[in-house]
């Protein structure tokens, strides 16, 4: 039942990936309200996954990879659902979409669901912790989209090779100003995941927690050299990617703490 939902929520993703390509490639891509709509339509269903997969575990569903996985992909796309309209970044839902997709649709393919027999009490210290730093990825997640989009669009203009595209997508400055603010939010909320961490009762693994510091030194350094202006915005875009392609390699990390705490 729980998985219907989700299969029903990637469909509503896909949609919004394939009108998108369709556009794109006709060469007359118009954002409307089909593709907001759709990721809106796919997020309530990612919800109600996520909502009974949470009952029927008894915590946060962040109990094995595959629950991890589509935690992420929820980050993300409630991420996009705020942040998207607020900046005026409606061709975002094209790019952010299809990284939905592919979260989604690995967790669904690989037998990675796998289910823990024991149901213990929940440690809302260890969930707080794993929750908020999975939605620090998905604000990371949207700032590495809007590198893209900004470097997508910076070469447009050094190519003077404009397709339809480019008339969609906000200014440079909007676009950097935009980056800078989710840099920031998700600085803030990854500061606050790894402190929690030190509080959750158990000694966290040395690996994961010297892991974790390293992704957030590197944030630090983006955000510092942004504000003292040593790093040009296409290279703070950059770092976005390859930022948020670092955090992903701690998801292991997430996964472990919570196998931990189920298997204690």
């Amino acid at each position: 039942m729980d998985r219907d939902l989700l299969i029903i929520s990637t469909i509503c993703f896909l949609a919004a990936v394939v009108r998108s390509g369709v556009a794109l490639r006709a060469g007359v891509f118009r954002p409307g309200r089909f593709n907001f709509l759709a990721i809106g339509l796919g997020f309530v269903f990612q919800t109600a996954f996520l909502s009974i997969r949470g009952h029927a575990v008894g915590r946060c569903p962040l109990t094995n990879l595959f629950e991890v996985f589509i935690f992420l992909a929820w980050s993300v796309a409630l991420i996009y659902m705020l942040v998207g309209p607020a900046y005026r970044l409606s061709l975002m839902g094209a790019f952010t979409a299809p990284l939905v997709v592919l979260l989604q649709g690995f967790a669904l393919i690989a037998p990675i669901d796998v289910r823990h027999p024991v149901k213990l009490p929940a440690n809302p210290s260890l969930e707080f912790h794993a929750s908020v730093s999975l939605v620090a990825y998905g604000v990371f997640a949207l700032a590495c989209i809007a590198g893209v989009m900004y470097l997508v669009q910076e070469r447009q203009l050094k190519t003077h090779q404009l397709r339809s595209i480019f008339y969609h997508l906000p200014p440079l400055s909007d676009l950097f100003a935009a980056i800078t603010r989710l840099l920031w939010w998700g600085f803030i909320l990854y500061t606050i995941g790894i402190a929690s961490g030190f509080f959750i009762g158990r000694p966290l693994p040395r690996v994961q927690v010297v892991a974790a510091v390293c992704v957030w030194l590197l944030y630090a350094a983006i955000l510092q050299g942004r504000y003292f202006r040593r790093i040009a915005p296409k290279r703070v875009a950059a770092l976005c990617i390859i930022g948020f392609s670092a955090a992903l390699t701690l998801l292991w990390g997430i996964t472990f703490s919570a196998q931990t705490h189920s298997v204690q």
